[in-house]
């Protein structure tokens, strides 16, 4: 079983029905941490559409978010979550300006990195 995360009837990302529910969760609390709307809709019958102009400013926060935190335990745990967001939002045609803006920063070249390798792997 998958779930689907569209943009109108365009797919973004058919993730696992497990992964999809993780990743909703933790996109609600990196949205509660940032105080910044995520952009994802709720899951109904397995589609979560998602406002891909709301989700690159979310994503965009996040990485600067990230990127600013000297809280290493902080940034380990956001790590992950950023990079699968930042697919989404290159899947969605919505480049994050942090990344671009900030590419010369490690921790955000590890992100794009990531990203890339998710990117790779991610049902569509």
């Amino acid at each position: 079983m998958s779930q689907y995360f569209q943009n109108g009837e365009e797919v973004l990302w058919n993730p696992a029905t497990r992964v999809a529910g993780l990743f909703l969760d933790m996109a609600e609390a990196h949205s509660r941490l940032l105080g910044v709307p995520s952009g994802l809709g709720p899951m109904e019958e397995d589609e979560c559409q998602v406002d891909v102009q709301a989700f690159a400013l979310f994503t965009d926060a996040l990485v600067r978010y990230h990127a600013n935190s000297s809280h290493m335990i902080l940034r380990s745990l956001m790590e992950g979550f950023t990079a699968m967001a930042l697919a989404i939002a290159d899947s969605a045609g919505r480049p994050v300006a942090a990344a671009r803006e900030m590419a010369d920063d490690p921790a955000v070249r590890r992100l794009v990195d990531l990203a890339h390798e998710n990117a790779t792997t991610m049902a569509r």
